[in-house]
């Protein structure tokens, strides 16, 4: 009798040793697909957009959760991916620049790609994810980490070769930071982007019987904005509508606050109309690539064991504070389109309002496929909030900025509450209410009533960027 208690004990023990091993191989093998837009406003597709066409981006959003509050940690392309790849704060990895590589910084820092690498996994990359020159660098590594990889690919498209029929509203600046766009001939699989949605299809094929780590970076709608005709049809001119701002709260910005200088670059009110059109076509050409990438996980029988992720490096302004791009800590620069796809997660088809930021990616896929993170990452891992997107979650989002000086911008994001100061308060602050002000008019810094709020969001500034 006791021989066959204990005998019993045994098999119990290895069954239940065997369903957990069972169970770490099959969170282990879930893959990821990792899809990266270069410089996405942050209003488009599910967010709210009344114009801007991505039927894409919203079924990505139905089948996981989308963060209404992402934020990332540099408005500016390398600065933001490399925090992503690394998991750390810019303040870490010293990278406040588009020429600096990380590993002369940090040499030994395991990225987010190379720890599934190191696990196992199939890890590639086609397009930009760590930082390209766009579109200089467009055909070529970039300033990418190859250490990440066990293949790269590095298309090149027919927007390339047709940058003599790009229309440039400011000749003075180059391509990589204009005001341009170009009406293509031609179909979505002779651009760049159409090509990356190809080549990250092929290894989806080549690679799905083993887990893999697959990064589809797309170029557009970064600038210029090129796309073919067809997308720009589906937005005529008559349709764009200008943000209408109060002329009188520019007074209320410090100066350190605007990056176009001067305002709207000069363009006049038509000028911007076409810009923004370009833009919202490039938007949506880059949409349809994801949808390729979505139809291709169903038809291989992978939607069921990927998880998907799709973000952009920061926001981007059209024209709003009379600013173009990036480079500001407005909410329309900081805050990122953010949407994680997990099977079977409990949320899923929920919207988060909860403030997260991109540096949480690194921690969240590596719990979500059940790897051993580095200690050392910065940001926290999501998965409570895609169970339940409602879930107690008191954190705020960082971002900074640095102007000429050199000096930095820093901002804290709450659900509420935006606070800003640049060079430590010394030129300018600002405090915007979401709850009542959500476009950022009404500069509340220095505003006696609500000195109180100021000083709590500095306390946790200055602890942040203190660490």
């Amino acid at each position: 009798m006791f021989l066959r208690e204990i005998l019993s004990i045994l098999i119990l023990c290895w069954m239940n040793g065997s369903l957990l091993a069972q169970e770490s191989r099959n969170t282990k093998e879930m893959n990821i697909l990792f899809i990266a837009s270069d410089d996405l406003n942050n209003g488009i597709s599910s967010y709210g957009h009344d114009l801007v066409k991505t039927p894409n981006l919203d079924r990505l959003a139905k089948m996981g959760i989308q963060f209404n509050k992402a934020y990332c940690q540099y408005p500016q392309c390398s600065q933001s991916r490399v925090s992503i790849m690394t998991g750390l704060r810019p303040d870490t990895t010293q990278v406040f620049d588009l020429k600096t590589d990380f590993r002369d910084i940090i040499p030994t820092v395991t990225t987010l790609p190379e720890l599934f690498m190191e696990n196992g996994y199939f890890s590639a990359r086609v397009g930009k994810i760590y930082h390209y020159g766009v579109p200089g660098d467009i055909g070529t590594n970039g300033l990418d980490d190859a250490k990440s990889w066990n293949q790269v690919i590095n298309p090149i498209g027919r927007d390339k070769w047709e940058e003599d029929k790009i229309i440039n509203l400011t000749p003075n600046r180059g391509l990589g930071s204009s005001l341009s766009w170009l009406e293509a001939e031609g179909t979505d699989a002779e651009q760049t982007d159409g090509m990356v949605a190809d080549e990250a299809i092929r290894l989806m094929v080549e690679n799905k019987d083993k887990p893999f780590f697959i990064g589809a970076g797309f170029f557009r709608p970064h600038c210029p904005y090129i796309a073919p005709k067809k997308y720009f049809d589906m937005y005529p001119l008559e349709s764009i509508v200008l943000p209408d701002e109060p002329e009188d709260h520019f007074k209320e910005i410090p100066q350190a606050a605007f990056w176009t200088n001067p305002l709207y670059w000069g363009l006049e009110e038509h000028q911007r109309k076409q810009v923004i059109r370009a833009y919202y076509a490039s938007a949506t050409f880059m949409d349809a690539q994801v949808g390729k990438l979505l139809d291709a996980l169903e038809d291989l029988g992978l939607a069921e064991n990927t998880i998907v992720v799709f973000w952009s490096d920061h926001g981007y302004h059209l024209s709003e504070h009379g600013q173009w791009k990036k480079q500001s800590l407005f909410e329309e620069s900081a805050r990122v389109p953010l949407m994680i796809a997990a099977p079977d997660m409990e949320g899923n088809g929920k919207v988060c309002e909860r403030v997260v930021e991109l540096v949480d990616l690194y921690p969240t896929l590596a719990a979500l496929c059940g790897l051993d993170a580095p200690e050392y990452l910065q940001g926290r891992d999501l998965s409570a909030l895609l169970k339940n997107p409602d879930e107690t979650w008191d954190h705020g989002g960082f971002t900074q900025v640095r102007r000429k000086g050199p000096y930095m911008g820093r901002a804290i994001r709450t659900e509420r509450w935006r606070y800003i100061e640049w060079d430590g308060g010394k030129k300018g602050m600002q405090l915007y209410d979401h709850q009542t002000d959500p476009n950022e008019y009404v500069n509340l810094a220095g505003n006696p009533d609500y000195m109180d709020t100021q000083n709590k969001l500095k306390q946790r500034l200055d602890a942040k960027f203190s660490n």
